[in-house]
């Protein structure tokens, strides 16, 4: 399902800054030689990172899902001075792409890559979180949530990806474990108490979760 009209998805892609140079590299890249390009946050998506952690100004970053490394260079912009992102990739091809990336990049002594499964990596990470970004499993979304709920801050944010799915999670009846697993993860959002949230309706939806 297209869920974003093309001709206002073109639009607001010309009237917003461009992205720099290793950006755009990044995405031709991922375009010509990856079969999951969809996955790549993109312009307009990866501004909206860059702006609120430019607005937020964090320490401690972490994403789940770290890709072509496309986000990790968006959000690690607004890093405090002396901040950290720290980024897990599951797929080790990957990872070791994004690391090329990062070694690049001026952020590179900021930015940390973790290669495994997120869900032991977590724990293990010690750290105090002012912004998360969750672009992972589908299906795992609210156990990442468990995981790095109570290690947020006070009025810490949690940006969680992909909570359309191309559509298929705004059916009642959904089919398909991914789409199941966005549903039951906006159901168990929607129903807490503890958080502020907002649904950005960008790209394939960007739930914005503020700790309370």
């Amino acid at each position: 399902m297209e869920m974003i009209d093309p001709a206002a998805q073109e639009y607001a892609d010309l009237f917003s800054s461009e992205a720099d140079g290793l950006l755009e590299e990044i995405d031709a890249f991922t375009l010509e030689q990856n079969l999951d390009y969809q996955m790549l946050s993109g312009h307009l998506q990866g501004k909206v990172l860059e702006m609120i952690s430019m607005m937020i100004r964090p320490e401690k970053i972490l994403e789940i899902g770290t890709f072509m490394g496309y986000s990790a260079l968006c959000l690690v912009k607004g890093l405090a001075e002396g901040g950290k992102l720290h980024t897990i990739e599951g797929n080790e091809n990957n990872a070791k792409k994004a690391q090329i990336f990062f070694d690049r990049s001026i952020y590179r002594d900021q930015i940390i890559l973790h290669t495994g499964n997120a869900l032991t990596i977590i724990p293990a990470l010690n750290e105090t979180w002012d912004l998360v970004f969750i672009d992972a499993h589908k299906p795992e979304y609210i156990d990442y949530f468990n995981l790095v709920f109570p290690h947020l801050r006070k009025n810490g944010f949690i940006l969680a990806d992909n909570i359309f799915f191309h559509g298929q999670a705004l059916d009642e009846k959904a089919t398909g474990k991914n789409a199941k697993g966005i549903r039951a993860f906006n159901d168990f959002i929607r129903q807490r108490k503890d958080i502020e949230k907002v649904i950005l309706t960008i790209r394939d939806g960007l739930y914005l979760i503020r700790k309370i």
